[in-house]
């Protein structure tokens, strides 16, 4: 492996080239996921779940009373797999399911207090990572660090997430 000897406080430099792979950032990007993963993992293990089960968490604590067709929208995963996942979560309470008040056919998710409970635990080991690394950066890097992240995502998609993380 590669030893890589980046400053505390400086930046790595950046590519002589603009069109150079900057394959610096793609390794970062995989080792910040694995680590920004590698907490609420093994919390959920203790539960038997996995990722899919913190992102179901994650998005339903966040918004109460999220239709599962806009839950598959944002995961992006098979309506068997999310099928597979929310089963387990409502038979152990940690997702009630109620159906809509116009439309009874469409289910509304909601986190129980258990539910509520779980995602906070985990929401708050990923909030102590990125609030070690924020620190660790230049006054406005928060904001330059939101912009690279925004900017990751599909073009077609950004309105869509940035809705969301308004709460609109």
């Amino acid at each position: 492996m590669t030893d890589v000897n980046f400053s505390d406080t400086l930046p790595p430099e950046p590519a002589a080239s603009t069109t150079a792979i900057p394959i610096d950032l793609i390794e970062l990007l995989f080792f910040a996921y694995r680590d920004f993963t590698s907490d609420p993992d093994a919390v959920l293990a203790e539960f038997g779940f996995g990722r899919a089960h913190h992102r179901v968490l994650h998005f339903v604590s966040r918004n109460p009373g999220l239709r599962v067709t806009d839950l598959l929208a944002i995961l992006r995963i098979t309506k068997q797999s999310l099928a597979r996942v929310l089963k387990q979560l409502v038979e152990e309470d940690y997702i009630s399911q109620e159906p809509g008040p116009q439309d009874r056919r469409e289910r509304l998710l909601f986190a129980t207090a258990k539910g509520k409970a779980l995602a906070a635990r985990l929401t708050d080991l990923q909030t102590q990572r990125i609030r070690r690394a924020l620190t660790a950066i230049p006054a406005g890097g928060q904001d330059i660090a939101r912009q690279f992240l925004y900017h990751m995502i599909d073009p077609d998609q950004r309105g869509d997430v940035a809705r969301l993380i308004e709460g609109e």
